[in-house]
């Protein structure tokens, strides 16, 4: 259940007591000092320990063992819950993925809770570690990285959407009789693609706009310039998510255009061949009714004539639909 657990002094990294209440009460009795511990999909049972020691708000533990929350930020009375869903996307299978990452932040303390894959927390960790300065400014400075890691992975995962909805968009314009059976179905499929990243992209706005504008408790109000370039990246990245839809449906009416010309050309075929078909038919059948008086009916010429007639006509009206462009 716990990834890892450390109290920070001073922008550093110290290992601190092993029961959480002690490590609490470490931190807390230095004015420069938090404490981060990190869980992983942790029970209801698991849960009960941290709950009871940094007095997290019910509702707020509710949220974080249930998961499948939107992003959102709440504030209590003892510490402020931020839901983030970081997004990841497979090229291969071509899906996009959301985990859930929830922040409980409080005087002294940052408790992180991940639910599935994607999340940016180790990598998170290090960076901060890596840079003491950032790190001393507590936890905030925990959240406003994770909140711009998780950003930064909807940047990336919007760039590489784009590059296979440029692919689609050659398939799709493609010369005529490629093949294009799937590409109704890929089209739909990356709809719902789109759909799932921006349940994780656009209700993050409006906490991010609190972060950058109001006054939080346990938030510094000196990162707020830090939170709104979050935002800037947070709305550019909507931005390409509303572009990507936009384009995917001219791409989805482009696509459904071109089926239509395709089988208005394939019926005018399909009409040229009957017409040529029809014309011999109805010779053949009115010289096939054998009544006595019939023109030609016992003349020696009559049915190289029939034969000349049926050939010329289909001759005359092939090469009618081959000028029209119909053959």
């Amino acid at each position: 259940m716990i990834v890892d657990c450390a109290i920070y002094r001073d922008g550093h990294r110290t290992e601190g007591a092993a029961d959480f209440s002690d490590a609490l009460d470490e931190a807390r009795a230095s004015r420069d000092a938090f404490l981060w511990i990190g869980l992983h999909e942790p029970t209801e049972k698991e849960f009960e320990l941290v709950t009871s020691e940094f007095r997290l708000h019910p509702l707020a533990v509710e949220d974080a063992l249930n998961a499948h929350q939107r992003p959102k930020l709440e504030v209590y009375d003892d510490s402020l819950f931020v839901v983030l869903k970081p997004v990841v996307y497979d090229d291969a299978a071509d899906t996009v993925t959301t985990g859930e990452l929830m922040l409980f932040l409080g005087d002294s303390f940052v408790v992180t809770v991940r639910h599935g894959a994607g999340s940016p927390l180790s990598g998170v960790r290090r960076r901060l570690e890596e840079d003491p300065e950032l790190l001393a400014h507590g936890p905030t400075a925990v959240l406003y990285a994770v909140s711009d890691a998780v950003v930064d992975q909807y940047t990336d995962v919007a760039g590489l959407l784009q590059a296979d909805l440029d692919e689609l968009e050659a398939d799709v314009f493609a010369p005529l009789g490629t093949d294009t059976r799937h590409t109704a179905s890929r089209i739909y499929s990356f709809k719902r693609q789109l759909v799932e990243f921006r349940r994780a992209t656009l209700p993050l706005a409006d906490p991010l706009a609190r972060l950058a504008s109001a006054r939080l408790p346990f938030v510094d109000e000196r990162a707020r310039p830090f939170f709104r370039d979050v935002g800037d990246h947070l709305t550019r990245a909507n931005e390409a998510v509303e572009g990507l839809d936009r384009l995917l449906t001219d791409i989805l009416s482009a696509h459904l255009a071109q089926m239509g010309v395709q089988q208005n050309d394939d019926m005018r075929k399909i009409s040229a061949w009957a017409a040529m078909a029809a014309v011999p038919t109805m010779i053949a059948g009115i010289y096939g009714m054998n009544f006595t008086h019939m023109p030609e009916l016992r003349q020696p010429w009559g049915y190289p004539s029939a034969v000349v007639l049926m050939g010329g006509l289909v001759w005359w009206l092939y090469r009618t639909f081959k000028r029209r462009g119909w053959l």
